[in-house]
């Protein structure tokens, strides 16, 4: 007979075997699911290992041939063309070969001679590097050679331009009634022009000067009794502003003051016919006296009149004859030319001062004059004075209607009936 905690015991060791059956069925089961997942797996990727050789020994032999066996037997798209063995160094090779020395890791690339394709990088020796080396130093050589080569050319030209006077900007050229010519050094301290001669345009004789596509100058005229008579009428309708009339002169050889023979009746008609005058006189004065005797001629002569443009005084050598002035120094012309102007220019007239390039240079000291206006006179397409100038007497055969042969042909930049 059992006692009943004997039963007790025998069930408990009973359920103690069962729960450690169960817990090895289940461990037996754990590890047969990883063996075979695993073997799975390595299936996977042999096959994948198989499938990489045929297609590299597929595309080496296409590589080689130009096509696969397959393309030349007319395997077309869609079709699969059957593996062809590698060729190598060694020969052709079976891809089972291939296979199993992929597998035994002893794959070379002596078996697949595409390897070929990618060349070995030369190795760098302790030569080559030096060779390069040079190489550099050579090219930063030539680099800094080319540099002070330029440099050197460079220094060259700009003393050269520094020797050559016509190349320099600060050298203006004079050219004298002999066919003499002379670089003289252009005077820093006289007010430069700044006018743009890329405005100037010519319609026949006449010229304009543009600013903003704006015509901003004036056309004129200068006469005396060489033009003869002179339709004024048909000047102004030719589109001329205004007309330099000469009003006298002094004798080159005696010294005597005239009055110009057509003066009266050209001012007269000139300003009949609605144009703007001024008047100049033709100087031949040795002194500052007879300077002023000229200014004073000028404003009796102009007390019947009324003029909008300048009073001129106009000093000049007589060509092939003496005049009266060749005796003096250029101060002694300063000296004569100012003493007309300030004259002039207390009697309520716009004074101005008339001259060539060569001798608003060189026969007179502008320095002196800095306030009054200048006429130059330079018969070309661009002038090359370099100094300030309000009117520019550009030609001495130009053709206008209403005037019989040549007239001098002027622009003014100034308004001065205006002023």
């Amino acid at each position: 007979m059992r006692l009943p905690g004997e039963n007790e015991e025998r069930d408990a060791r009973l359920s103690m075997k069962y729960m450690i059956m169960g817990v090895s069925l289940a461990i037996l089961l754990i590890l047969g699911v990883v063996v075979y997942t695993n073997k799975q797996e390595e299936e996977r990727r042999r096959q994948h290992r198989r499938q990489d050789t045929t297609v590299m020994a597929l595309d080496h032999e296409k590589g080689q041939d130009g096509s696969t066996e397959g393309e030349e037997e007319g395997v077309t798209d869609g079709e699969t063309a059957e593996a062809v063995p590698v060729v190598g160094y060694a020969g052709r090779k079976s891809l089972q070969e291939v296979e199993r020395l992929y597998e035994e890791n002893k794959l070379r690339a002596s078996d697949l001679d595409f390897w070929d394709m990618y060349p070995d990088e030369p190795e760098r020796t302790e030569v080559s590097e030096m060779e390069e080396a040079g190489q550099k130093e050579d090219g930063e050589e030539g680099e800094r050679s080319g540099a002070k080569y330029e440099e050197e050319a460079k220094r060259v030209e700009e003393e050269e331009i520094a020797n050559d006077p016509s190349r320099d900007g600060k050298h203006t050229l004079l050219t004298y009634a002999d066919g003499t010519e002379e670089w003289v050094l252009i005077n820093p301290y006289l007010e430069q022009n700044t006018y743009d001669y890329t405005n100037l345009q010519m319609k026949g004789d006449k010229m304009s000067y543009y600013d903003n596509g704006r015509d901003i100058s004036y056309l004129g005229l200068d006469l005396s009794k060489y033009n003869g008579d002179v339709d004024f009428t048909a000047v102004k309708s030719e589109g001329i502003d205004f007309v330099m009339i000469r009003l006298g002169s002094r004798g080159y050889g005696s010294g005597q003051i005239t009055l110009d023979e057509k003066f009266e009746e050209n001012i007269t008609k000139a300003i009949g016919a609605g144009l703007e005058v001024g008047v100049y006189f033709f100087s031949q004065a040795v002194t500052a006296e007879e300077a002023v005797e000229e200014s004073n001629f000028i404003v009796q002569t102009l007390a019947n009149y009324k003029i909008t443009y300048p009073v001129v005084f106009d000093m000049e050598y007589v060509q092939n004859d003496k005049a009266r002035i060749e005796a003096l120094s250029r101060d002694e012309k300063t000296a004569v030319a100012k003493a007309f102007l300030q004259n002039t220019k207390v009697a309520g007239y716009q004074p101005m001062i008339y001259g060539a390039k060569e001798w608003l240079i060189r026969e007179i000291d502008l320095t002196k004059l800095t306030e009054y206006d200048i006429w130059l006179s330079q018969q070309k397409e661009i002038p090359d004075y370099p100094y300030k100038f309000q009117m520019w007497q550009y030609s001495l055969k130009g053709k206008i209607g209403g005037v019989n042969g040549d007239v001098g042909l002027n622009i003014s930049f100034v308004d001065y009936s205006e002023k």
